[in-house]
């Protein structure tokens, strides 16, 4: 069997459509969305496996075509719904991973099918979620950047997957895109000390944790470390860890948790899942941060920055 790039790509605010503009014209314009971005990945040498209601299933015999063809996909859908009323607006969330499949009438499995699937949910709005082996295989001359994620768990499987974000926006600082050195077989790169501390904030609650006062939990129940006194928030909601000379963000909660950074106004989307925290930023508990009612705890290290460690890129 031939690997392939598998690429997932799903909708959100469909719901908000239907509302506003009922069953069957939202019906009408989900589905000339979907089918403008099967035109696009087939344009790009991709191969529309099938339709999803608002979501589309694509595989891409050349790992480099399916990189092209979604960030495409995100630059024009991003210039066309600008002037879009707000709610009618969806925007475009993506996942990928490469490997071998089984087409069988009609229809495709594997695991990475099951990976594309699983990180285009993860992903936010706007973004684009690859695995280790997309972005490794990125042609020598690719203008692709990316930022690594970490070790994200992704249900249904049992050993963690690599992720990275693709930063397909063309006016985001270059200097932003670097990836753990820890995960580059690089003997030159010479990396800083790790912060041991991490700094909290959430309304007129400040507090400073060090390494070795890890784990602690975010959460409503007072006996949490970090309380957060909102009904949105779950009574265990999140858990910081350090591991390996990083933080890790997991959510635990009923509602999920969501992560942005300070380099960029996109957010990863946690359920059940973990991420290491790159940057300073903000964590959103129990509703995302386009509800400004929501309760956000800012978060940064007094030690430093912990992704600021090397300047490695993706150009081969």
């Amino acid at each position: 069997m031939a690997e392939v790039t598998v690429v997932f790509t799903d909708l959100t605010g469909s719901t908000g459509v239907f509302e506003s503009l009922g069953n069957a014209k939202a019906t009408q314009a989900i589905t000339r969305l979907t089918q403008w971005i099967g035109q696009v990945c087939e344009a790009c040498g991709g191969h529309v496996v099938k339709y999803l209601g608002d979501g589309v299933l694509i595989v891409f015999p050349e790992n480099n075509n399916a990189i092209e063809a979604v960030t495409e996909l995100q630059r024009v859908h991003q210039e066309r719904i600008r002037n879009w009323p707000d709610q009618l607006i969806m925007r475009l969330q993506v996942g990928m991973a490469r490997g071998e499949i089984v087409e069988q009438d009609g229809d495709c499995f594997g695991d990475a099918v099951n990976v594309a699937s699983r990180l285009s949910g993860l992903s936010g709005p706007d973004q684009i979620l690859a695995t280790d082996v997309v972005i490794r295989q990125l042609a020598a001359d690719s203008l692709v950047r990316s930022r690594c994620l970490g070790a994200l768990d992704i249900r249904g499987r049992s050993e963690a997957c690599v992720v990275h974000r693709i930063e397909w926006q063309t006016d985001v600082q270059s200097d932003s895109f670097t990836l753990q050195a820890s995960l580059m077989p690089s003997s030159s790169a010479k990396l800083a000390a790790p912060p041991a501390a991490i700094e909290l904030s959430w309304l007129d609650v400040h507090a400073v944790f060090t390494s070795t006062q890890l784990p602690l939990f975010l959460g409503r129940d007072h006996a949490t470390q970090f309380v957060v006194q909102d009904p949105r928030v779950s009574r265990r909601h999140a858990r910081i860890d350090w591991r390996a000379g990083k933080f890790y963000l997991e959510d635990v909660s009923s509602y999920g948790t969501w992560v942005r950074f300070s380099d960029s106004a996109a957010a990863v989307s946690l359920r059940r899942q973990e991420c290491v925290l790159l940057l300073e930023g903000e964590i959103a508990l129990g509703s995302p941060f386009e509800d400004l009612t929501g309760p956000t705890v800012s978060f940064k290290f007094p030690a430093g920055q912990p992704e600021r460690q090397a300047s490695l890129d993706f150009r081969g």
